[in-house]
C-alpha cells in the first residue's frame, strides 16, 4: 500500500476532454498526456477535438510556418 497517493493537477470546476476515454470530465479524473484543457465549460469541452482540427488546419495552412517551395528543379 503506498503511503502518497500520487494527484492529478487540476479543480472541480474545470473541464477536460479525456482522449483515453472520449469523454468530458470535470476536475481531471486522467493523467494529463490523456486530456485537453482545461476548458471553461461542459460545452466547450465537448467540441475539443473539433478546436483541435481547426487549429490543426489553420496550422498547415499559416505562411509563417513553411518554407518557400522552391521555385525550379534542383533549387
Amino acid at each position: 500500500m503506498a503511503l502518497f497517493k500520487k494527484r492529478t493537477a487540476g479543480k472541480p470546476g474545470e473541464w477536460y476532454y479525456c482522449l483515453e476515454h472520449k469523454k468530458v470530465e470535470e476536475g481531471p479524473e486522467c493523467p494529463s498526456k490523456n486530456r485537453f484543457g482545461p476548458y471553461t465549460s461542459r460545452e466547450e469541452a465537448s467540441h475539443a477535438m473539433e478546436t483541435a482540427r481547426e487549429r490543426n488546419l489553420e496550422w498547415e495552412n499559416d505562411p509563417k510556418w513553411h518554407d518557400p517551395k522552391p521555385d525550379g528543379p534542383g533549387e
